[in-house]
């Protein structure tokens, strides 16, 4: 503590602010959860308010406690995770630079592996070092934990256009150290005016807004070098998932779909959106990582350079067509390659992939899209981002929850866009729920591959069709008979066709290895009013906090419903 408010005292040298110390030390419930202790060091000043010293990973930070600069600490998580794929990027990067130029193979077989380290440690001394760009600095949190804790990254341009985000950015710089203030640069001005005029001169930039990151995307695809990383999130899920589908569409230009696996849909419509951007400076995208936690959505792509590569775009896109009635849903591409004479052509997709009327209910189908439909995760990536996580879990504050992700993450199909829930298919048919270890099982018996999602623990990807689905469920439900249901409703419909083929539940498991770990997924939130903050320089007011409380009380009666339904 001595040394700490030492350093305080340095920075009230070096601003010429008078301040006033007054220290507490707390370990909350939500310091237990995410494995770290906080100690908070109160400073006033009797011109501009009170600060407040928040330690977060290996950096603190003042933050005024009128909100004038917004901080969440919900989003350690975002944070957390940033880190974990940065210092992936830049062990790849190092990597890549060295197959470039086929130094591997040239020391293999000439020297021993203590002087093949020697001359790679050369080489990345010769490779620039990282230059990363974080668009919405707000109180410079993010830049400085990517400066004191990922080895190897080089300077780190904090930007926002609101000056006592820039003077409080500065501040913590400074508070941090001679080593933070030589890699972190405070910039006032517009993050998009200076993306663009500084074109294919960042490695990695970083995306963070308050909202739609819709209006930023331009420049950001522009501002990238060749095989940059660009790190993006979008909080407005109430728009990506359809609650405002016109204004979806202005924004991202694609139609959102409500359905079980919308936060899916909202990964796919922000990766669709960020390839067209790119894909007007003859630049495409590889998604290495894409991510929903807590109250929004976060997708980490490469960005290359290639005219040709880009015409490929039309295979990865595609329009969704959902059943109003029942859980049936079909894609359908955009684009179809062609061969001629030994010469990969790209021509319209054949459709349409559905008849006007379901064939499992006979209902409608409604039309949205179109959305990314590739893989939107590199699982190669993603094993490496989490072996280096648990091999340094004593420095992730929330290792718990990252770790959980990504162990959910890699355990993903990469070919089954979007997602089915058991429940919801249970609730078409108004039957009783199949144990999901025993559906699993016989899916993968009748030839298919099938997962969890980290979305949500209830759902499951697979590459089944939709009618080898239903007839599975026929046959659980010819086990477990219903009562009469009334004619005309869509599980009626469904049921009242013969499956085509028999499976029984009763066989053994087949359940995948990678399953059989006894390894978290999903966690409870930490502590109460774990979501979204308001907005920087609005002030907090009572009704606020009460929003917060009946929030919490929603949020509590929802986990105990999830762990009743589990427990059924």
């Amino acid at each position: 503590m001595r040394v700490f408010i030492k350093a305080l005292r340095w920075v009230q040298w070096k601003s010429n602010l008078p301040f006033r110390f007054s220290t507490s030390s707390a370990r909350g419930a939500g310091a237990k959860k995410l494995g770290q202790t906080s100690t908070m060091v109160s400073m006033s000043r009797a011109a501009a308010g009170d600060y407040t010293v928040i330690r977060e990973g290996e950096a603190e930070i003042l933050i005024p406690s009128n909100n004038s600069v917004f901080y969440n600490k919900a989003q350690v998580n975002n944070r957390d995770m940033s880190i974990a794929v940065l210092r992936t990027y830049i062990s790849r990067h190092k990597e890549e630079y060295a197959a470039k130029f086929n130094l591997k193979n040239k020391f293999q077989n000439e020297v021993q592996d203590e002087m093949q380290v020697t001359n790679l440690e050369k080489l990345q001394g010769e490779l620039r070092a990282p230059i990363v760009l974080e668009a919405l600095a707000a109180s410079g949190l993010r830049a400085i934990r990517y400066a004191c804790e990922v080895d190897g990254i080089g300077q780190v341009l904090a930007i926002d256009k609101d000056k006592v985000c820039i003077e409080i950015c500065k501040k913590n710089i400074i508070l941090n150290g001679p080593a933070t203030c030589s890699k972190v640069a405070a910039h006032l001005g517009d993050a998009r005016v200076y993306m663009l005029t500084h074109p294919k001169e960042f490695d990695v930039v970083d995306l963070d807004p308050y909202g739609t990151p819709s209006i930023f995307l331009d420049s950001a695809v522009q501002s990238l070098v060749d095989g940059g990383l660009l790190m993006c999130t979008a909080t407005d899920l109430a728009v990506l998932c359809g609650e405002d589908r016109d204004v979806c569409y202005s924004k991202y230009g694609s139609y959102p779909l409500k359905g079980k696996y919308c936060h899916e849909m909202a990964l796919r419509i922000l990766l669709a959106c960020i390839e067209s951007h790119a894909n007007r400076y003859k630049r495409f995208i590889v998604p290495v990582l894409s991510v929903y936690m807590d109250y929004y959505i976060r997708v980490f792509v490469r960005v290359y350079t290639s005219p040709i590569a880009m015409k490929k775009t039309t295979l990865k896109l595609a329009y969704v067509y959902q059943c109003v009635a029942c859980d049936s849903f079909h894609l359908q591409r955009i684009g179809r390659a062609t061969t001629k004479n030994n010469v990969e052509r790209y021509a319209p997709a054949f459709g349409p992939v559905v008849p006007q009327a379901c064939s499992d209910c006979g209902k409608q189908f409604h039309v949205g899209g179109p959305i990314w439909s590739s893989t939107i995760h590199d699982q190669a990536w993603v094993e490496s981002i989490l072996a280096d996580v648990r091999s340094m879990k004593e420095r992730y504050p929330a290792y718990d929850r990252i770790s959980s992700v990504l162990t959910a993450i890699s355990e993903e199909l990469s070919d089954a866009p979007l997602f089915l829930s058991i429940h919801n298919l249970c609730r078409t048919l108004k039957c009783t729920t199949p144990p999901s270890a025993a559906f699993h099982s016989v899916v993968i018996n009748a030839g298919y591959s099938i997962s969890g999602t980290h979305i949500t623990p209830l759902g499951f990807k697979s590459n089944a069709p939709m009618h080898v689905i239903w007839d599975i469920m026929r046959c659980w439900v010819k086990n477990h008979p219903l009562k009469s249901q009334p004619a005309g409703e869509p599980g009626t419909v469904i049921l009242g066709k013969e499956p085509s083929f028999l499976v029984n539940f009763t066989q053994p498991s087949t359940m995948n290895k990678t399953r059989a770990k006894k390894a978290a997924r999903f966690l409870l939130n930490p502590e109460k009013s774990w979501g979204p903050m308001l907005r920087g320089g609005r002030l907090i007011k009572t009704k606020h906090r009460q929003i917060g409380e009946v929030t919490d009380q929603r949020t509590l009666n929802s986990h105990e419903n999830f762990t009743n339904d589990r427990e059924m």
